[in-house]
């Protein structure tokens, strides 16, 4: 779902416009054919290129489609080989760039004090924030064109092209190009490799999603607003998730389903994020994952459910004129008084726990 630079009342009227005008469905001539892997990769507008302030440009790398790719990196003085610290991968909301993590969150406030090791001798963490493409979405306006990731084409495996069907289908290009980055930060030994996590905002939180149930290296899940990876309308291909080979096209493999995952939604959100959430933490837990979630209220407050106004449909959609309205303007706040219990979740979620010393050692 969108994030733009423009004023929370503009972009709350455009698509207030937008949801009393439009279908939640895509048009028959913009359906896609349905794959094993949802919709076919998404078209490619334009590259773009963050500015990365206060932190170190990393990049180009071409991906497999030949687009040359970047990633912004923030470390904080302590960072060094001989304490290494925890990798926080931040995806950033659809229509915006990677530089959203320092203009709209304060992630970077706890760069260098929190506690995400759970060693009070390794304060901070590092934070690598990658920069999406500009491409097609499978939202509507304004958000069917922009920056963003591809959670639509859902083909994550690393070895590289699967075939099925005597097809073959190539890595969706936004997963190989964070492993890209992710391995090359690996290599300067500043990372505890036991501790990687990814988080995300919106169509960023979908795409955190989707790439931490396909890897088996990243310790946990944490993200804000996010749509249903597998199914938020006007998704033309929704799959349902599962852990064991697919009865067909309508089912997903995934191939680290019981990954610890921790999401905060607003009650009322754009698209009917909050039932949609829901959904997504139902089809996970019965994959035998580990599950939590905080559902926010308009002042950023715990509130038990989602606001019925806002609509109730577990497959979301944008037809609601409360949740456009005053959806939008919740959903383009990161969630500040939340970011340190993202954070906590993280340090609570390692890879693997730490292995007490054996016996008469220290």
């Amino acid at each position: 779902m969108g994030f733009s630079r423009a004023s929370i009342t503009t972009l709350a009227v455009a698509v207030l416009l937008v949801a009393l005008t439009a279908r939640a469905s895509i048009a028959d001539t913009d359906k896609p054919v349905c794959g094993p892997f949802g919709t076919p990769p998404a078209k490619l507008i334009g590259n773009v290129v963050p500015t990365c302030t206060d932190g170190t440009t990393i990049g180009p790398w071409n991906d497999a489609d030949g687009t040359a790719r970047y990633t912004c990196l923030y470390q904080p003085p302590a960072a060094a080989p001989s304490k290494p610290l925890p990798l926080i991968v931040y995806l950033h909301p659809s229509l915006a760039n990677a530089d959203s993590v320092r203009r709209y969150t304060n992630l970077l406030d706890f760069l260098k004090t929190a506690n995400v090791s759970d060693d009070p001798a390794r304060p901070g963490f590092i934070l690598l924030a990658p920069q999406g493409r500009n491409t097609t979405h499978y939202y509507l306006a304004p958000d069917r064109s922009g920056t963003g990731w591809d959670n639509w084409y859902r083909q994550f495996d690393p070895a590289g092209p699967i075939e099925a069907a005597g097809k073959l289908y190539p890595e969706n290009v936004d997963a190989a190009t964070i492993d890209h980055f992710i391995a090359a930060v690996e290599a300067t030994g500043r990372v505890d490799r036991n501790r990687v996590y990814v988080t995300g905002w919106s169509n960023g939180g979908a795409m955190a999603y989707l790439y931490g149930l396909n890897r088996p290296g990243i310790a946990a899940v944490g993200v804000y607003s996010a749509p249903n990876p597998f199914r938020s309308r006007p998704d033309p291909c929704p799959q349902d998730p599962v852990a064991g080979a697919p009865a067909d096209y309508r089912q997903l493999k995934l191939s680290n389903p019981k990954i610890p995952s921790y999401q905060v939604h607003n009650s009322c959100d754009i698209g009917g994020i909050c039932p949609n959430a829901l959904l997504l933490e139902k089809q996970l837990a019965g994959l035998g994952g580990s599950v939590s979630d905080t559902i926010i209220d308009r002042n950023q407050r715990a509130t038990p459910a989602c606001s019925a106004i806002c609509g109730s449909d577990p497959d979301g959609g944008v037809s609601n004129p409360f949740a456009a309205m005053f959806g939008t303007a919740h959903h383009l706040r990161w969630p500040r008084p939340w970011t340190a219990a993202i954070l906590d979740f993280f340090r609570r979620h390692p890879l693997k726990p730490a292995r007490a010393p054996a016996a008469g050692k220290k």
